[in-house]
């Protein structure tokens, strides 16, 4: 890390399944660390378990004079094989090397419709291993980490002595949200208190099944109310959409994935933001609904309660969320005001940043 005084630090950037939530960071933190000199390398996200065991090999073949360089830091992403890469590449090991996790392996609700497998969950662990610096978006994403790992390692046929080596890992890791861009003032839109507004993923891991079976309730109830479903779509959806999208017909105003700017303007014009999910790390999407005004209301588990104050959470049941929207919806003067976000965006954040990748330590 000792570069010399008239020089920028070098850092190299790879991000081996470079989907939307790494993609929005690897943009962010270039272009808000301004003070080093970047190499980045990125992979699509596609073929994910390829991917994330492969990434050491087409990099190999692909990228060898780059990854030759000298570099002061390497940062990757959690896919990122780096225990291989460092064999493959000595002169990285030389480097400081720092692993962020967006997600984590151990912590992914099971289905045959997810990823994880031991390889991935394997990845995960030599590379946080093999890192000087082991920075987590929350604490939630530590602790199931280090915890799910504990339990993972249990079942191998050795009685590894793993405890120990998992906590001090637990105790150096690092804490650094992702944080999000300030908003540029300008509105598009008149927010309506009703609005209800889904902008995630379309996968079961988002437990859908939960958000429309309340919106189901409260629509045969004659409770009033809009509805915007917007978020990423892939080629298997789940099959409740399909029956919401023909059920609740005469609230939707907006359906289905839209550009930027057309997505934007739908967050400014939500009142009510809602997850349900199983499986969240941090949550860029609720949180850039609520920065623009949307009142969110996230289940009081996984790493919501460290985010959101109790006004914004419910319980995590269906019948908790019926009541707490039936609140809000008919007496939208019981909604809390909304959320400051301040302390998610970059400029609370850019020093700490800037400071990891130049003096490799977190103010």
């Amino acid at each position: 890390m000792n570069a010399p005084l008239n020089r920028r630090k070098r850092v190299l950037l790879l991000s081996a399944y470079d989907a939307v939530s790494h993609r929005y960071w690897a943009d962010s933190v270039i272009r808000h660390v301004e003070s080093v000199e970047w190499t980045q390398l990125r992979l699509p996200a596609r073929h994910f378990l390829w991917r994330v065991r492969g990434n050491p090999l087409t990099w190999l073949f692909k990228e060898h004079e780059t990854l030759s360089r000298p570099y002061d830091v390497v940062l990757v992403t959690s896919m990122v094989d780096l225990a291989t890469l460092i064999g493959l590449f000595p002169s990285l090991g030389q480097a400081h090397k720092i692993i962020y996790f967006h997600e984590n392996q151990f912590a992914y609700p099971a289905s045959e419709a997810q990823h994880s497998s031991v390889e991935s969950k394997m990845v995960n662990l030599y590379a946080a291993l093999a890192a000087d610096t082991v920075i987590f978006n929350t604490a939630y994403n530590r602790d199931s980490f280090v915890d799910g790992a504990r339990a993972f390692l249990k079942k191998m046929p050795e009685n590894l002595p793993a405890v120990k080596p998992l906590e001090a890992l637990r105790k150096r890791a690092r804490v650094l949200p992702v944080p999000i861009m300030p908003l540029d003032g300008r509105h598009h839109g008149q927010r309506h208190p009703r609005r209800i507004l889904w902008n995630h993923r379309w996968e079961y891991d988002k437990n859908p099944e939960d958000f429309f079976e309340v919106l189901f309730e409260l629509s045969g109830q004659g409770v009033a109310f809009e509805l915007a479903v917007v978020g990423q779509r892939f080629r298997h959806v789940p099959p409740i959409f399909a029956e919401a999208e023909q059920r609740l017909a005469s609230h939707i105003t907006a359906w289905g994935p839209l550009p930027e700017g057309r997505y934007r303007a739908e967050l400014d014009k939500a009142g009510i933001v809602v997850s349900t999910t199983w499986h969240e790390f941090q949550g860029l999407a609720i949180m850039e609904a609520a920065q623009r005004g949307a009142r969110p209301l996230v289940p009081d588990r996984l790493c919501f309660p460290a985010l959101y104050p109790k006004a914004y959470r419910y319980d995590g049941t269906r019948g908790g969320l019926y009541d707490q929207l039936y609140r809000w919806l008919t007496t939208p003067t019981d909604q809390p005001e909304p959320l400051n976000t301040a302390q998610w965006e970059w400029p609370a954040w850019q020093a700490a940043y800037s400071s990891l990748l130049t003096e490799g330590v977190l103010d």
